[in-house]
Order: C-alpha cells, then structure tokens, then sequence
C-alpha cells in the first residue's frame, strides 16, 4: 500500500517515520514545495527503515503519488508561539486550495487525512473542496488529546494507558471536552478503579489532568517551538486501522451531520475506521455539562468555517 503525504515539515515527516518504522506501508512519498526538503526527510528515513522494516520512502512530484490509498495532509504553514489553532485558518485555507486539486487529481481515490491546524476547520474546507463523501475525509481531530488524557490517567492510576478508555471530544483545541464521565479501565468506572488502587480522582487531580491536556501542545511550542512526534504517531495509528481494516474506535474529526442542534460540522467523537475510512459515528453518553460543552464547541468551529470563502 503506498501512501502520500504532503508537507515535508516537523509534522508529515514525523508520521512518514513513525509509518515506516511500523512498516505499515510498502512505500511512502514525501511531496512539498521545497523539494530538497522533502529529498532530505526522505533520505534521512529511509536509512532507519533497515533497522525495522522494508518500506521505501522517497520523495517526489505530485506525480509520485498516483495509486496511493491514503494522502496526508501536513501542509500549511505552522502554528507560532501564543498562537491559537483558529487564528492559523486564513492562512492555511489558502494553501489547501490548491495542495486537494493537485492530490484528487492524480490521486482521486485515495482517502485524505489531515493534519494542518486548525485540523477540524480543515478538515471541513478540505471535504468541500475535494466534494468526497465525509467519511473520506478525516481529520486526525483529538486522537492526540485523547492519548494524552489516557496517559495522565493511567500515570496517575499506576495502570497502563492502553488499558484506559476515555475520550476528549469537539475541536482540537480550547474548546475540547473531556469526557470524564464515561470514562473506564477495563470494565471499571474511574471512581471504582481508582477506589480499588487506593489513587482517588479529586477535584485536584481532575484539574491537573485537564490541564496536563488542554494545554499541553501551548507548552510543547513554548519548549521547543511546535509539536509533531505524538501527532505524528497518532496519524500513523489512524493509517494503521486503516490499512489492515481493523474497525477501530478512534477520536477522528469528519463532518458530522448533526450535534446538538449544530448541523454539518466538523469535529471529533469516537468512530470506527477501516478500509474505506470512517465506517460509523459513535456518539457517546455525556453528563449534561459535558454535552453542553460538546455542543458549545459544535457551535464555534460551525461558525468559524462558515466565516471563509470558498
């Protein structure tokens, strides 16, 4: 399976090495606009890929990605320091314009994957431009913050992140919700587990974990100037449930019909994905403050793309 991704950057490079090392795919095309650039990742990539796997990584035109089943779109420009993810929508749209006519173009099947912020706005712009149907258009949403929501919880339980389900939903971004309160480990509500490991979840730790999440990519740019390797592990997770078909339930941005009373939007709930992208919505049960800040988020990212052009 070859998959394309577009933007060469911290972020598309930091997915075509996580896709390489895991060997999800027989070989990977790196596309950008400063094509030394796009040469160099690829290089540099490409001479990990003998220690774990067998997959070519390269670099090309837009020609290089005829017959890819999935494309990436890290494309755009970065997000500043004190920046927040809806102030990057005017300057990003315009690059899309024209990065989804020459990928459909040579590429129309393929399933688009976006990973530029403002993701879920995007996301939405994208599924307009290409006119493919929404479930072809994913948008890597909060797979991110949900990880990073596992992680606190499960450092703070003593319990593995991937034994812990839970979810942060709506927008990537300052509006995202957290869903605590159909949060479990295992089959065990929080308060049962963390009753059974003697780690209460107090008003202390819920702030913490909150915002050990919500501002988590704020400090990272802070440090370091931008995020990329969680991103680019979570976008090679997303290429994975889809590449060997595997149903899972992933918190993924795609336009969705209806939330609260907040129509075609994009933004993330749980999903299920497989071959042909997203396969079915999954809208969780919420506490009222949760729905109410579910739909609140609907709301802003509704109105903000519908403030652009196209």
């Amino acid at each position: 399976m070859r998959v394309g991704i577009v933007g060469a950057g911290m972020v598309g490079s930091s997915a075509g090495y996580a896709l390489a090392l895991m060997g999800l795919a027989s070989s990977v095309v790196l596309v950008d606009q400063n094509h030394d650039l796009a040469v160099a990742q690829a290089q540099d990539i490409a001479h990990a890929v003998p220690f774990m796997s067998s997959t070519i990584v390269e670099a090309s035109d837009y020609d290089g990605l005829v017959g890819a089943k999935i494309v990436i779109l890290a494309a755009g420009v970065s997000q500043k320091p004190g920046e927040t993810r809806l102030a990057l929508l005017e300057r990003n749209a315009a690059v899309f314009k024209d990065v989804v006519g020459k990928v459909l173009s040579v590429a129309p099947d393929a399933i688009l994957l976006i990973a530029s912020n403002p993701v879920d706005i995007m996301t939405q712009i994208t599924q307009r431009i290409s006119g493919l149907p929404a479930g072809r258009v994913i948008g890597s949403g909060t797979i991110l913050d949900t990880a990073r929501f596992r992680s606190l919880l499960g450092r703070h339980l003593g319990i593995s992140p991937q034994s812990v389900h839970a979810y942060v939903l709506g927008e990537h971004g300052d509006s995202e919700v957290l869903a605590w309160s159909n949060a479990k480990v295992g089959s065990l509500s929080l308060a049962e587990i963390a009753a059974q490991v003697g780690a209460p979840i107090t008003q202390d730790v819920r702030a913490l974990v909150d915002d050990g999440v919500r501002n988590a990519a704020y400090k990272i740019i802070k440090g370091k100037g931008a995020t990329y390797y969680g991103i680019g592990a979570g976008l090679a997770r997303i290429v994975k449930a889809i590449a060997r078909d595997q149903r899972d339930v992933l918190t993924v941005s795609c336009v969705t019909d209806e939330v609260g009373e907040v129509r075609d939007v994009a933004l993330s709930i749980p999903r299920v994905i497989g071959a042909d992208g997203i396969c079915a919505d999954l809208m969780p049960d919420l506490n009222d403050d949760e729905h109410a800040g579910l739909v609140k988020s609907a709301r802003l990212l509704k109105g903000s793309v519908e403030s652009i052009a196209l």
